[in-house]
């Protein structure tokens, strides 16, 4: 069993129960991924709703329990960036059940559910994120482009092995670029590492790899063609030396 020295012994059984359940029998559209070490820090990913800006996007977020959980509510967080009016540029999430709305008989499963609704129903009056929060009240077709816009490039795509870290680490570049100049990052399209052109189709590739083979045949055609001329200068002087062995006859 875990230990904790932040959680009571008490807690952490219980939380050991609570997430075995949500191990064997998940949430639709919620994964929990068990920590066996530490049970303080809790993380899931949660998948964007069908019909939402959030779709076929999957959002990995964490729960921070405090030492006086479950008397006092978790803190939620995204890890991946999302564009969101009660989600802050830092991934802090604003809901009531984990503010005033808190009771210490809820469990893990109903706070999961209810931060995967907030996907499907946002409540911009009380906007963390104030740009997101305007853009949905005044115009919600902008706000939808540009939330499936940080979806298609921020969020892991369903069944995705291998690209969390690059996720996480892509919003703490994010997170530092925000605090130190206290503007949010440009969206751009990660560039690729093997060239400064990208390619788009098999064509294109073939034709980087050409210049590549290109120098190896153009150094056998000077070979060869060297050997002909070092082979033509030698019969020259064969026949040269053919005439004046004539003469002297």
């Amino acid at each position: 069993m875990a230990t904790n020295e932040n959680l009571s012994p008490n807690v952490i059984k219980q939380l050991a129960k609570e997430l075995k359940n949500l191990d064997e029998t998940p949430p639709d559209g919620i994964k929990v991924i068990v920590n066996d070490d530490d049970f303080s820090i809790i993380f899931a990913d949660i998948e964007g709703p069908a019909g939402t800006p959030y779709e076929n996007g999957v959002f990995r977020m964490k729960l921070l329990l405090s030492h006086d959980f479950p008397q006092s509510p978790p803190k939620g967080y995204f890890l991946t960036k999302i564009f969101h009016p009660n989600i802050a540029m830092n991934g802090e999430i604003c809901v009531n059940t984990l503010k005033k709305d808190w009771n210490p008989s809820l469990g893990l499963r109903h706070v999961l559910l209810v931060v995967r609704c907030l996907l499907i129903e946002s409540f911009p009056e009380s906007a963390l994120n104030e740009q997101a929060g305007k853009m949905l009240l005044e115009n919600y077709e902008e706000y939808a482009r540009h939330a499936r816009l940080y979806t298609g490039i921020h969020a892991l795509k369903p069944k995705s092995k291998g690209a969390i870290c690059e996720s996480t680490t892509a919003l703490n570049v994010d997170q530092r670029i925000t605090e130190s100049t206290g503007k949010e990052p440009l969206l751009t399209t990660p560039l690729s590492t093997s060239s400064k052109v990208p390619v788009t189709n098999a064509q294109d590739q073939n034709a980087s790899i050409a210049p590549l083979v290109e120098p190896v045949v153009g150094a056998s055609a000077i070979q060869k063609k060297e050997g002909l001329a070092v082979k033509a200068q030698v019969d020259k002087k064969k026949i040269d030396a053919r005439k004046k062995s004539l003469k002297r006859l």
